[in-house]
């Protein structure tokens, strides 16, 4: 059994109501969409045979009119040839044709209203259809959001757990040891810059201390 079982039920039926009581909204405005597309289907294939059979009528009815102007055209010939007896007659036949249009056009009047009902019926069934297919969307659309909300969620979890921030800081602290065993390396070295200063400064002591020990054997020469 359909979520429906007539037309005035979809028509009247509140859709937001029946998706905020669902536990399946998606599957439910499923439903209600195949429903009403199956619906308006026969709707409209019953317009259709009414219309149809509408021109058919028409079709009757037209003929009738001509057949009953045809014998009042006899009728008035028979008069004026003084066969009033022919004339009778086809008066006669006349009036069966008079008859029958009055009942087409009886019939075709509540054809008419017939059609002109299922086409309003159509016009709301697919306005209601269209209102339905825009919930669906915005379902599809709240659905797909909250799954990517959902992942970013269980991302942030993920991240903020115990086990990765225990690997953010093993790998800071390797990258701490990396950084001081490099600064290690050249650890207790100069720069070719300062070995030269220093070597100056090296050999200036050195003349002085070598001065220092010439000076009294200098003396010691001037004395002689």
């Amino acid at each position: 059994m359909g979520i429906f079982t007539r037309f005035r039920d979809i028509i009247s039926s509140n859709i937001n109501s029946m998706l905020d009581k669902a536990e399946d909204p998606e599957k439910l405005i499923k439903l209600m969409i195949r429903e009403m597309e199956d619906t308006l289907v026969e709707i409209k294939t019953a317009c259709a045979a009414v219309m149809a059979s509408s021109k058919k009528v028409q079709r009757q009815l037209d003929g009738h009119k001509a057949r009953a102007q045809y014998w009042e055209e006899r009728a008035a010939l028979a008069v004026n040839k003084g066969r009033d007896d022919l004339a009778r007659e086809a008066l006669v036949e006349k009036r069966k044709f008079t008859r029958r249009t009055e009942t087409f056009e009886h019939d075709l009047v509540e054809q008419d209203l017939l059609i002109e009902q299922y086409q309003d019926d159509i016009r709301q069934l697919e306005e209601k259809l269209k209102s339905a297919r825009d919930k669906q969307r915005m379902l599809v659309q709240r659905h797909v959001h909250a799954q990517r909300k959902m992942q970013a969620q269980q991302e942030m979890r993920r991240i903020d757990s115990s086990e990765t921030i225990m690997k953010f800081d093993e790998i800071e602290n390797r990258i701490e040891r990396m950084e001081a065993e490099a600064d290690l390396v050249n650890f207790g070295k100069k720069t070719s810059l300062e070995d030269q200063i220093e070597r100056l400064s090296v050999d200036d002591e050195i003349e002085s201390e070598l001065a220092a020990l010439k000076r009294p054997i200098a003396q010691k020469e001037d004395d002689y």
